[in-house]
């Protein structure tokens, strides 16, 4: 009596993943490990902020302005308290106030690049597969959109949202006004590389054949254009993510960002920026070399998924 073969069991989703081609290419390249951890560590930092930090820096309960200018690891002169990265003008620890600012500019980042991504895709998806006066009409505006720096265009629309919104809720709504105006200024580059993948897929076998089983148009392009065109978006979204941190703090060094009561990395620059000539420069140079590192480490990570997601480089 011979055995039957037993079918080994499925592999699980985790095993997948860890044997497919781009982990290995992950595993082999230092510069995206290394990128990573560096992500990995200042999210997690940014997360924790509230059981990381000593104090919350933007508590006025919690200040003590005795401690103002006070250099990283160096006792103050009347209070004897030292901090691991010195004080600003205000007497707040600068490791606290880089921790929670980070929560802000990686807020507005992820939250902006999210907003272009769902725009971009669906006008790319609709302008491809529909044609027509509306492919034109969406492409025409991002041609004309692209003749503009993203930065002045982010600063229009920043100008314009908050000039039409109250004075009583202007610190309020300055976050979400300033995730607007980034991401209507990126959404242009989602479109026009979804634009050129549907116009691919929508002539394939399996769309006609979706079309000939009575699919809607809605449905074709979310259910089977959308997932063939995911490979660059993902790409882009996660170079646009530096982009949008840089934006953001450019922004707020500009000082039409990010509200002093909620500063972000570049708020706190642009503070720093104001005491460098005096002596005080812990209070420019740690902020700007945490958005130095996330920046980098973000845009790292993207050309290494750019080169891992191309067929044509494995």
């Amino acid at each position: 009596m011979t055995d039957i073969p037993v079918a080994p069991p499925p592999k699980s989703r985790l095993r997948l993943a860890l044997e497919s081609d781009v982990f290995y290419t992950f595993r082999r390249s230092p510069v995206a490990v290394i990128s990573a951890l560096v992500v990995l560590v200042l999210l997690v930092s940014a997360i924790f902020a509230p059981w990381i930090a000593s104090t919350n820096p933007f508590d006025p309960a919690s200040l003590n302005l005795m401690n103002g200018f006070t250099p990283p690891l160096e006792p103050n002169a009347f209070t004897g308290d030292s901090f691991l990265l010195g004080t600003d003008d205000q007497g707040r620890d600068v490791f606290s106030t880089i921790l929670y600012g980070m929560r802000i500019s990686l807020f507005v980042g992820v939250a902006a690049v999210a907003f272009a991504m769902v725009l971009g895709i669906t006008l790319g998806l609709i302008s491809g597969y529909v044609g027509g006066w509306v492919e034109t009409i969406i492409m025409r505006v991002a041609d004309v959109q692209l003749t503009f720096p993203s930065i002045l265009v982010a600063m229009l629309i920043f100008g314009i949202a908050k000039g039409i919104t109250p004075v009583e809720y202007r610190d309020q709504m300055a976050i979400w006004v300033l995730i607007l105006a980034i991401g209507l200024s990126d959404w242009v580059q989602f479109a026009r590389v979804v634009r050129g993948a549907t116009l691919v897929e929508k002539n394939k076998e399996y769309v006609q054949a979706a079309r000939l089983i009575g699919r809607k148009p809605g449905a074709i392009m979310l259910r089977h254009i959308l997932p063939n065109v995911l490979s660059p978006v993902l790409v882009i979204a996660t170079i646009s993510l530096a982009l949008a941190i840089i934006a953001e703090a450019t922004l707020s060094f500009l000082g039409v960002g990010a509200p002093p009561t909620q500063p972000s990395l570049g708020t706190l620059i642009r503070i720093g920026q104001g005491f460098l000539f005096s002596g005080e420069w812990w209070i420019l140079f740690f902020p700007a070399c945490t958005l130095l590192a996330l920046a980098l480490s973000v845009n790292l990570l993207g050309d290494w998924l750019r080169d891992a997601l191309n067929p044509r480089l494995r």
